[in-house]
């Protein structure tokens, strides 16, 4: 009751507005995290262990957490998945972020994060996790950056002394890209965890022949993938021609290009800024963007609905399913949201 009370007397900003001015990590309700520790593992990446608030309820190997910070007076968020095992004695969080290039957040956090600096944080999601009881067999594949979900659950498997079979299997530019090396190595120096390095060009790119050599009972392990968009695609075609696409698990955080609509027609309207454009077929976010706005957002891809906004009026395509969605001011995200005709969006 005191908090409400509180709440009401601080609105519209809220108490944690207030609390942040004494202490950035002094909140009531928002989930936050204080960097402690910074370590360049690679000539682009960063790896960042991160002390979250009390309000942290854990993670399981395989989600992801959306990373908040203030880049220039806006607040940009991204998705990103811990690297450590679930079961982290000291409740902190591990994540490792490549800086891609436009990659506004990921750009910031690879030059500029430090010991102290204080982040927003989001619960952990997604459901791209390890089945309990475990199967006896896994296959772990990543390329990228998208080792760190797989990581993950590989440490977690070794933290539960897990007696069954593990493959892990990463594709990246050359070894010295690789993070985590050192520690992969010594956790395959383990019986049951076999690793397999593959370098373009000195290796070969994902084919059967290549997924046959580095795991050869493939067929009976359950397969776990995250990674750039190209070995994703090998994966999966590899999968369904073998008949074992319910064995495939992925997750993915590149967004896949979304073909602007040729035929499209209207008006976008938005707003709060009092701007308004031709419908040029595109997203929502998109089409802010064209138009000079700047409106939070985060993975692009209808993950983190960090650019959700209140539309108006008018209808909107959703790009992943295809669902029309026309009810008035009802919320929509910006990112896989495309205008039908005349829109107005609350930005």
């Amino acid at each position: 009751m005191f908090t409400e009370l509180l709440e009401k007397v601080t609105t519209p900003h809220g108490i944690d507005r207030y609390l942040e001015l004494v202490h950035p990590m002094l909140t009531v309700r928002e989930l936050r995290a204080e960097v402690t520790d910074v370590h360049r593992s690679t000539s682009d990446s960063v790896t960042l262990t991160l002390r979250p608030t009390r309000q942290w309820r854990g993670f399981i190997a395989g989600q992801f957490v959306r990373v908040t910070v203030d880049i220039d007076g806006v607040r940009r968020s991204r998705c990103y998945s811990p690297a450590c095992s679930e079961h982290r004695s000291d409740g902190r969080i591990e994540l490792t972020v490549k800086a891609h290039l436009g990659g506004l957040v990921s750009r910031y956090l690879h030059t500029r994060a430090r010991a102290g600096l204080v982040v927003g944080l989001s619960q952990a999601d997604g459901s791209f996790t390890l089945p309990v009881p475990r199967p006896p067999r896994i296959l772990l594949i990543s390329g990228g950056s998208g080792i760190t979900p797989v990581l993950s659950m590989l440490r977690t498997l070794s933290d539960e002394g897990y007696p069954g079979e593990v493959t892990f299997l990463h594709y990246a530019a050359g070894e010295s890209a690789v993070p985590y090396l050192e520690e992969l190595r010594t956790l395959a120096a383990h019986r049951n965890v076999r690793l397999v390095l593959s370098y373009p060009g000195a290796h070969g790119y994902f084919g059967l022949e290549p997924l046959r050599a580095a795991e050869p009972a493939f067929a009976a392990a359950r397969t776990y993938l995250c990674g750039p968009p190209g070995l994703m695609r090998a994966v999966r075609d590899v999968y369904a021609a073998q008949r074992l696409s319910e064995q495939l698990h992925t997750e993915e955080f590149t967004p896949a290009p979304v073909p602007a609509d040729g035929s499209a027609t209207g008006q976008v309207s938005f707003a709060r800024s009092d701007v308004r454009a031709a419908n040029s077929g595109q997203t929502l976010l998109e089409q802010a963007e064209s138009a000079g706005l700047r409106p939070e957002h985060g993975c692009r891809m209808g993950i983190c609905f960090s650019c959700t906004q209140i539309k108006r009026s008018g209808c909107v395509r959703d790009i992943r399913s295809g669902e029309l969605r026309s009810e008035e001011d009802e919320e929509v995200q910006l990112c896989v949201s495309v205008p039908v005709g005349n829109v107005a969006i609350d930005i």
